[in-house]
C-alpha cells in the first residue's frame, strides 16, 4: 500500500470507530478502488456460523468511504462526504474471510465540476463483498453527497 493509501485506511481507522471494532485490514485505497477485509472472527458470525450481515454491511460501507476519501479528501476543506442511502443485496452464503472491493460510479473529475459549480453533487458506490473462492456473496450500492461547508 502507498503512503497516500495508508493515510487514507489510517483516517478512516481513526476516525470511525467501527472499523477498529470489527478489525477491518485495507489492502488498496484509491480513487479508482478500495478493498477491505473482515477477517473471520466467531464475535462476528451469524446463525449459520458466517459472518453476521451487520458486519458485512459495515465492511462495505468502510469499503465506499474508503474510496470517497481516496477520491474527494483533498476537498475535505471546503466539504464533507456523507452517505445519503445505501442498499444491500445479500446472493450467497458467506463463510471465512470475506473482502469487500468498491468502485465510483462516477468520474471523480464530474463529480468535483459539480461541486465547483456551487452544487451538491451525488454519486454511487457499488461494492461486491466476495468470500475467499471469488464468489460474490453480496453487492451495496451507496450514494454519496458531497456537501459545501457553510
Amino acid at each position: 500500500m502507498s503512503a497516500d493509501q495508508k493515510s487514507v485506511a489510517e483516517m478512516l481507522a481513526a476516525t470511525v470507530p467501527m472499523v477498529r471494532t470489527l478489525n477491518l485490514e485495507f489492502d488498496e485505497a484509491t480513487a479508482e478502488r478500495a478493498v477491505l477485509r473482515l477477517p473471520d472472527q466467531a464475535e462476528f458470525h451469524n446463525h449459520v456460523g458466517g459472518p453476521h450481515a451487520g458486519a458485512m454491511f459495515t465492511l462495505a460501507e468502510s469499503a465506499s468511504g474508503a474510496i470517497v476519501l481516496a477520491a474527494f479528501g483533498d476537498q475535505l476543506h471546503r466539504a464533507v462526504p456523507l452517505a445519503v442511502r445505501a442498499e444491500i443485496g445479500y446472493r450467497k452464503l458467506a463463510k471465512g474471510e470475506v473482502t469487500a472491493v468498491a468502485t465510483l460510479g462516477r468520474p471523480v473529475a464530474d463529480v468535483l465540476a459539480e461541486l465547483d459549480r456551487g452544487e451538491r453533487p451525488e454519486f454511487d458506490v457499488t461494492v461486491e463483498i466476495r468470500r475467499a473462492d471469488g464468489d460474490v456473496t453480496g453487492v451495496m450500492t451507496i450514494a454519496w453527497t458531497l456537501r459545501p461547508h457553510s
